[in-house]
């Protein structure tokens, strides 16, 4: 069993961060110099971690699988991110932001991480405007915000629907800047396949160039983990098509906690699947139910034209069962009032897989130029997609997976179980529970990159004794072998599937029986399921070409095997969880259509430990104490 220490520091909440960062351990300037940190990742969590960390002195290299640290997915997020600034002087403080995201995450999220997030939102606004990311602003040129979803204030910073892309920007200038200097180094095309550890400390990677296929390895006093999440574990998802989460699977199978995988997210507005031949799916932000209502017709089966169905024939849903939310209900909720609707018959478009997002009403108040102003990015970006044009017509939206709150296990300095180990962002379980609230995510990346990680990976070095090594090592030539050899496994198979082929059956099965609404029968059988088709996977797989040039079927195959086990333990997580919470919905266990958590048994993060190839994983528990909130009943009505 493994110690799941937390390490929460003592002391009132609002006081803890301050006094943890006074007690940690320095690292004299001079010192920093003689240390090297590697950063897996290039998004805002491990952009903003790599530069930051370079500022202050240390020797950092940075890995990504792509040719610039602009691929990163954290480019496509649209709609914005929080911070407890109050400039509408609406009701918003920093404790408000903590309670919001406590509650969203349906009290399965630390307090004192989540409380330190809310902290350094107000900083973030600050690093980011300074940067230059050109947020929205009024007319007298403060700057703008906007409502998002699970919250009754204005808290939401953004650049129209590209804020993810601009602040990526921020975080890449500031990036670049070091690696002209010479404090990064960057390495492009390089994709992570082991953790090294050494004498029980993360000493480095193994990595592949996915040009040239030549395997290396890299030694460092500490890694950070930055590599997003997993949500293309379904095959269809709204993630870039390269998300993986190979980075994490490694680190877990060498000593890595994996905290709550079956923390998944649908978002509640996306374009509906058109058919077979797709390979990913698209988001529409959050930000765009500021303005829209969802609806759907009253009847079943009505097949009329959306403008041919009078009010009095509409069901506004969200505005009906949650009156004081409306249409920013949060992601799950607003989810699974959607597939309610659809599985009623109620649903619009082919097969009936959709619902409303009416800008009708916001255009006739505000003026199609306002609509557009705010949101003409997105509008484009639909019409071009579907060929229909919103501002004549309502878009057609259904849920589809988004995010992953599910990560490796860490502490609040966020190290995982392996001493050395950092891990940030998306690719850590730490700050949003069980569900989380819009908006969020990038505020998470960049807390954890600008003002957590420079922290605590001092602290860390600072406090610990660590040998002089290097990739000569025998646990250096003992992992690149191991990843030579899975390679060569891969390639030997010639069987007769396509990798595309395995991925999407693994995707039908993990969204049939842990998406949006799961049971122990189904879950069950996923159980029954994946391990066939991961038998059939090594044995009928066929991976075309090479490992010594490009070839990227073999980089797949290594990502699906990678999905292949992770869907397992997602299932084993959400069948162990006899409640509902947030994204995970047990059908057993619900109040009118609503989440039924069972608060006396499951109040813990479920971290999930490798046991061995072909043994069942390990549950630990680390208990979830809740000192500055009240557990309740999750009401959005």
């Amino acid at each position: 069993m493994l110690d799941l220490n937390a390490k929460i520091p003592s002391g009132p909440l609002e006081q803890t961060w301050d006094q943890h960062r006074f007690s940690m351990k320095l690292v004299n300037p001079a010192n920093k110099r003689r240390h090297n940190v590697i950063v897996v990742g290039a998004g805002l969590a491990g952009a903003s971690a790599a530069a930051t960390m370079a500022e202050m002195g240390y020797r950092v290299s940075c890995f990504v699988y792509h040719d610039t640290p602009r691929r990163a997915h954290s480019i496509a997020a649209q709609g914005g991110i929080n911070a407890a600034k109050n400039y509408q002087n609406d009701g918003d403080s920093i404790r408000r932001l903590f309670y919001d995201t406590i509650k969203g995450g349906d009290f399965r999220a630390r307090e004192a991480n989540v409380y330190r997030l809310a902290q350094l939102s107000v900083n973030i606004i600050d690093q980011c405007v300074a940067q230059g990311v050109p947020f929205a602003r009024e007319y007298g040129g403060l700057l703008a915000n906007r409502s998002f979803g699970g919250a009754q204030v204005s808290r939401t910073f953004y650049a129209r629907g590209q804020t993810g892309q601009q602040l990526l920007l921020g975080a890449y200038s500031a990036l670049e800047r070091q690696v002209a200097l010479k404090g990064v180094q960057m390495h492009t095309f390089e994709e992570m396949l082991d953790v090294v550890v050494v004498d029980g400390y993360a000493r480095g990677i193994v990595t592949r160039n996915l040009l040239t296929g030549k395997i290396t390895s890299h030694a460092a006093d500490a890694v950070v983990l930055a590599t997003g999440g997993y949500s293309n574990v379904f095959y269809l998802s709204t993630n870039a098509m390269l998300s993986n989460t190979t980075a994490t699977w490694r680190a877990y199978k060498k000593g890595a906690a994996f905290a709550n995988p079956c923390y998944t997210q649908i978002h509640p507005t996306c374009i509906p699947v058109s058919g077979d031949h797709q390979s990913k799916l698209t988001l529409m932000s959050e930000s765009l139910r500021n303005d829209g209502r969802v609806w759907v017709p009253i009847k079943r089966a009505d097949n009329r034209a959306p403008s041919a169905i009078p009010e009095s024939e509409r069901d506004y849903f969200l505005e009906r069962k949650y009156p004081s939310f409306g249409n920013l209900a949060p992601r799950d909720i607003a989810s699974r009032a959607a597939k309610e609707a659809c599985d009623d018959g109620r649903g619009v478009g082919p097969g009936g897989l959709g619902v409303y997002l009416d800008f009708a009403d916001a255009i006739n108040r505000l003026g199609k130029s306002t609509i557009a102003e705010r949101y003409g990015n997105l509008f484009d970006m639909y019409q071009r997609i579907t060929d229909e044009n919103p501002y004549g017509q309502p878009m057609r939206i259904y849920p589809a997976v988004h995010y992953t709150m599910g990560g490796l296990w860490v502490d609040y300095n966020l190290m995982s179980t392996i001493p050395g180990l950092h891990v940030a962002g998306e690719a850590n379980f730490s700050d949003h529970g069980a569900n989380r609230l819009g908006a969020s995510a990038l505020m998470q990346g960049l807390a954890d990159g600008y003002f957590v990680l420079p922290y605590t990976i001092g602290d860390y070095i600072a406090g610990t004794t660590l040998a002089k090594v290097d990739n000569t090592h025998a646990e250096f030539r003992a992992a690149e072998e191991s990843v030579r050899t899975q390679t060569k496994r891969l390639l030997d198979i010639k069987g007769k599937r396509s990798v595309d082929s395995f991925h999407k059956e693994l995707g039908k099965i993990i969204w049939e029986y842990c998406g949006m609404a799961r049971t122990k029968e189904g879950l069950t059988e996923a159980l029954k399921l994946i391990p066939a088709l991961k038998e059939e996977f090594w044995s009928n797989l066929n991976v075309p070409g090479s490992g010594d040039t490009l070839n990227q079927a073999l980089e797949n195959a290594g990502r699906v095997a990678d999905f292949i086990e992770l869907g397992e333990l997602m299932c084993r997580d959400a069948l162990e969880r006899e409640e509902s919470c947030g994204g995970h919905f047990r059908v057993e266990y619900q109040d009118a259509g609503e989440a039924q958590r069972n608060d006396d048994d499951f109040a813990y993060v479920a971290a999930w430990e490798f046991a061995g190839e072909g043994k069942a994983p390990i549950l630990n528990k680390e208990p979830l104490v809740y000192e500055n909130v009240h557990l309740s009943t999750r009401s959005y009505k």
